[in-house]
């Protein structure tokens, strides 16, 4: 009895081991940053972490391309709300927010990681009808360069409402100023 109760154990503790090997794996990208304000927020800075599991679909992007031309900015927020996330973007905080929509884009040095979500509102926010409830969607971009790590780069638009200008180009309106994404690290396996 005792041979098959170790028999046990070792398998026990071997599906664990492959569980937490998998959950590893799964992670495309996980990258930490130092927020740093621009602008009126100069001087304030706080640590992000964006942990991205798995990358949109081009049929993700059509369905946010479809819903802003339907119905525009609270259109394209809605669906952002609906969608199923794709990572999460961590702040000091809290626990942080899932990420509705993400994709890596090659560049001659790396890559850049664009990603979007609804953004929560304060519970002040929907009380006081503020103006800041119209600026319900973030956006964010990070610069990955393999060769030179020291020219990572980023920015997150914390509050945005996106419109068409009279080019006919998409267009962020800021409630805030951008945060500039500095001391960029990407934990992703074989890169550090």
């Amino acid at each position: 009895m005792g041979r098959k109760l170790k028999s046990r154990y070792v398998w026990v503790l071997l599906v664990v081991i492959l569980m937490a090997a998998a959950a590893a794996v799964a992670q495309v990208e996980n990258i930490d940053a130092i927020a740093r304000g621009t602008s009126t927020q100069m001087g304030k800075q706080f640590n992000v972490r964006v942990s991205i599991d798995q990358f949109s679909t081009p049929a993700d992007r059509q369905m946010l391309i479809d819903a802003f031309q339907k119905g525009g900015h609270d259109e394209l927020a809605r669906t952002l709300s609906k969608m199923k996330a794709v990572g999460r973007i961590r702040l000091p905080s809290n626990t942080g927010f899932p990420i509705a929509y993400a994709v890596s884009i090659p560049t001659p040095t790396g890559h850049k990681v664009r990603f979007a979500t609804d953004r929560v509102l304060t519970i002040y926010e929907n009380a006081q009808n503020e103006r800041s409830k119209g600026y319900d969607v973030t956006f964010g971009e990070i610069e990955i360069n393999d060769k030179d790590k020291n020219a990572n780069s980023g920015v997150l638009y914390p509050a945005v409402k996106v419109t068409m200008n009279k080019q006919g180009e998409l267009q962020f309106d800021l409630f805030q100023n951008p945060w500039k994404l500095t001391n960029i690290i990407d934990w992703t396996k074989g890169k550090e």
